[in-house]
Order: structure tokens, then C-alpha cells, then sequence
């Protein structure tokens, strides 16, 4: 169903069952999948492909060519999956020449409202950006991590599955998965024990992701030292596994520095 009064390119493709409300701009390259609302006043732009079941609400700009200067017209490409909600005045921007040429956001995240996606950031399912939260280009979010408001990650910053990042910080290192960051400029304050729950841990198995973590980041030696002393039945837990390998892959961009209270 189409309103009459939205501006729809005769060149898109828009499913049959998808919903266009009032005074929305669809252009010529995007296309739409069953099942998806634009509720009212949602421009979407660019080279943009939507899935099904999508929800974006007034005044959200979905697919306009990215805040980058090097952008030099390329075809390149905006990819957002199924079942996601876009709030009020939610912008994303497509990807670029420097960046894989792709934007890419998966399934039943929550964009809520004033939040911000750059070019080419990737972004796994079950993500929060809650309100104003921003995030630089080629930025990469595993699944579950959530942004807190008014928080800010700088472009090629990666954050690893169920981390938190509290209200208003700046994170301008690498996130491991699991952790807790909070600050003015983020600082690892320890793990998520909510998301660690959320995915049904047990709290034995936490005590012990707990004590290595403290290993990990002891101030005696530096982190990749810790690292290898750890043993080996230490290293074979799943959550830690993950989390050396997040650190080893990252290593050269940083971790964000543990502050124990």
C-alpha cells in the first residue's frame, strides 16, 4: 500500500505488502521487501536494499550519500536485513570506494532516536543504538553489543558480541567482547554480567570468564604477556577464547585501558 501523497521513483521495486504512509521519497535504486513500514515522512536514497518486516519512523534518512569528502559518486551499496526498527530521525549512510563499497545492517536491531550509522560500518543482529548514539565509518558491532546515548565511536573502532557501553561515553579503542565501558573517553570497567546472563552463562561459568579477565588485564605485564601465561584449560573456555582472539586480531588498533575500582 502507497499513499497518495509519497514521491515513489517508477524505477524502485516496492513489495506488494510493504506499507509507504504519507509524504515519503523512495528513489529510483532502492528496494523494499514484504512486510516493511515507512510510517510517514522517511526519505530513502542511494543504491539501498531493505528486508522484510522493517520498521522507520518519521523523519528517519535512510540510504543519502555518506559525510565522507572522498565519496565520489560510487555505486556503492546500503544492505539492511529483516525485522529492524529505525526511530525518529535516524540517519544511515552507504558504504564506499574505501570502505568495500557496503553499509551493512543485519537482523532485529533497535536504532532508536537521532541515531547514527556511517559508511561502511557492519553492524550483527540484535544491536541497540539507543538515542543520539554515533557511530564513525567502519565502525564494526558483533551481535547483541549495546550503544548508550549520546555515545560516540570513533571510525574503525571494533566492538566485540554483548558488549555495553554506557551513556555518553567516547570509545576511541577496540571494545572485547562482553565488557562494560563506560567514560568521557571509554574506559573497560569490567564485564557485562547482564549480557553474559542474557545468554544463559551460569554463574559458575562467570566467576570463573571473571577471574581470567582480571588475568588478562593484571597491570603487570603487558596484555598480550598475560595472555600467554594463562593456562590452557583458562584458554579453552568459549568466552575467553573469544576474547583473545578479539584482542590478538585488534591488537594494533588498541584496547580500551581496565580501570578496577
Amino acid at each position: 500500500m502507497i499513499h497518495k501523497t509519497s514521491i515513489i521513483s517508477s524505477n524502485c521495486q516496492i513489495h506488494d505488502n510493504a506499507i509507504i504512509g504519507p509524504y515519503c521519497i523512495v528513489d529510483e535504486k532502492v528496494s523494499i521487501d514484504e512486510g516493511t513500514e515507512l510510517i510517514s515522512n522517511v526519505h530513502v536514497s542511494g543504491n539501498t536494499k531493505i528486508g522484510k518486516n522493517n520498521i522507520f519512523f518519521p523523519f528517519s534518512t535512510i540510504g543519502m550519500i555518506p559525510q565522507d569528502k572522498k565519496f565520489a559518486g560510487e555505486n556503492s551499496q546500503l544492505i539492511i536485513g529483516n525485522n529492524n526498527i529505525f526511530r525518529e530521525h535516524v540517519t544511515i549512510n552507504p558504504g564506499t570506494r574505501n570502505g568495500g563499497m557496503q553499509t551493512l545492517i543485519q537482523n532485529k536491531c533497535l536504532f532508536m532516536v537521532g541515531s547514527h550509522v556511517a559508511h561502511d560500518c557492519q553492524i550483527s543482529s540484535n544491536v541497540i543504538l539507543v538515542n543520539n548514539a554515533t557511530l564513525g565509518g567502519h565502525v564494526n558491532i558483533a551481535e547483541g553489543a549495546i550503544i548508550g546515548g549520546n555515545s560516540a565511536v570513533h571510525q574503525f573502532v571494533n566492538i566485540g558480541q554483548f558488549a555495553m557501553i554506557g551513556g555518553m561515553s567516547g570509545v576511541e579503542s577496540n571494545i572485547i567482547p562482553y565488557a562494560l565501558y563506560t567514560g568521557i573517553r571509554s574506559n573497560l570497567r569490567g564485564l557485562n554480567l547482564i549480557g553474559l546472563k542474557r545468554k544463559k552463562i551460569s554463574s559458575i561459568q562467570i566467576n570463573k570468564i571473571k577471574k581470567i579477565f582480571k588475568k588478562i588485564f593484571s597491570s603487570n605485564f603487558t596484555i598480550l604477556e598475560n595472555i600467554k601465561n594463562l593456562k590452557k584449560e583458562e584458554r579453552n573456555i568459549d568466552q575467553i577464547k573469544e576474547i583473545i582472539n578479539f584482542i590478538t586480531s585488534n591488537y594494533k588498533r588498541g584496547i580500551c585501558k581496565y580501570i578496577d575500582d
